[in-house]
């Protein structure tokens, strides 16, 4: 059961505020892919999701939705460090423009082992990420988003598909627990 409550989170980043960035990280990617290519989206579940969808909304190319699911942390406050690979089926990305979608980049160590596979196995034509919320301070791993929205201090977010403890993913805004 939850030990902490709704009432309790200080708000971080409005509805408002997330409408607005995800409309301009869409623009950043429409220039750099252009209206006439693919692209393919490849959502990690499951707290991108929701991001993935606003995002998708707003993009002038071709789009492929695809779904992975990883994790590194369970469900702790904070990144384990080790990767669980839960299921990484795809199809064939080979000479495909990607962009990975990720809801948070705190230590990097997930974004580096989706990135080291999917280069490896799939030999994408160009491979880009964009996260939500980019976590630098966090970092373990030398490894930055193509694009991001947020920079944020090492708080632990909940809300827009962020959880705790599986719960708080449905918020339409980001908060955080003092």
């Amino acid at each position: 059961m939850l030990d902490r409550k709704i009432e309790d989170l200080k708000i971080l980043f409005t509805q408002e505020q997330i409408e607005q960035k995800t409309k301009e990280l869409a623009d950043e990617i429409n220039k750099d892919f252009g209206t006439k290519n693919e692209l393919v989206l490849i959502c990690v579940l499951k707290g991108s999701t929701m991001f993935c969808c606003n995002l998708a909304k707003y993009l002038k190319m071709p789009v492929e939705m695809e779904f992975i699911r990883v994790s590194s942390y369970g469900n702790a406050k904070t990144s384990s460090g080790n990767v669980q690979a839960i299921d990484l089926t795809l199809p064939n990305l080979e000479d495909k423009n990607v962009l990975i979608v990720e809801d948070i980049i705190d230590t990097g160590c997930t974004m580096e082992f989706l990135i080291n596979i999917l280069c490896r196995t799939h030999k994408p034509k160009k491979l880009k990420v964009v996260t939500f919320l980019n976590k630098k301070m966090a970092r373990k791993v030398d490894i930055e988003p193509d694009y991001y929205g947020f920079v944020i201090d090492d708080k632990f977010v909940v809300g827009y598909g962020l959880d705790y403890e599986g719960y708080m993913r449905n918020l339409p805004y980001i908060g955080y627990f003092e």
